[in-house]
């Protein structure tokens, strides 16, 4: 049987009397989709590229961030739903917590669905998710243009094993908006936040300083 809870994971791997992140609340899904790119050093460094889908935000893990190259095939591991107010968390978890590290909003905005069947006809995007291919549109601040998310290895099915040894790849489409030159892929170390300007040192050494008071 589903989940009647879809955060009831999120919320159990983490103390609210300790982290900032939001518990979160009832959402809509009836605006236009949003996307969230954060950018988190925690045991590892990695991206967290998160999509609307209803009242949640489905997430995946991606070691290398995402690129604009079509010739970048980019691992992405899926994590537990996000309450929609995520996409805005920005500030550091901390240590011994669940992600303990820190966290900057590197890209947002909005998505568009172009997922269609053999026939041509458009997929509702959480079918696509479960089917194991989705494409769609980002119209972030850096992001844009088509990309794809496609499920190349399965899991365990259902309860707490879902999503268990699954793996994704996103994948940047050949559009007007594709790079085949330069960097793909910002410097995780030197980028900065779309909401806030800050590098995650900064943001890091910000916390230690309200912290330190």
């Amino acid at each position: 049987m589903a989940d009647e809870d879809p955060l009831r994971r999120y919320r159990g791997k983490r103390d609210f009397d300790r982290t900032t992140e939001p518990r979160g609340r009832p959402g809509t899904g009836d605006e236009e989709p949003r996307f969230v790119v954060q950018i988190h050093d925690a045991s590892t460094m990695h991206f967290d590229f998160r999509l609307q889908v209803g009242d949640v935000l489905k997430s995946w893990s991606v070691p290398k961030g995402p690129s604009t190259n079509p010739g970048d095939k980019r691992l992405a591991v899926p994590t537990e739903d996000h309450p929609l107010e995520y996409e805005e968390f920005e500030g550091v978890i901390p240590e011994g917590e669940y992600g303990g590290g820190t966290v900057i909003v590197w890209d947002h905005g909005i998505y568009r669905p172009l997922s269609h069947d053999r026939r041509g006809r458009p997929v509702p995007f959480d079918e696509a998710i479960e089917r194991g291919h989705a494409t769609f549109w980002l119209n972030g601040s850096k992001l844009r243009g088509e990309y794809a998310l496609t499920r190349f290895r399965g899991g365990k099915d259902g309860g707490e094993g879902r999503g268990k040894g699954e793996a994704w790849l996103l994948v940047k489409a050949k559009d007007a908006r594709a790079r085949t030159n330069g960097r793909a892929t910002p410097d995780p170390r030197r980028a900065r936040s779309v909401r806030s300007g800050r590098t995650l040192h900064q943001v890091a050494a910000e916390s230690q300083g309200v912290e330190g008071r």
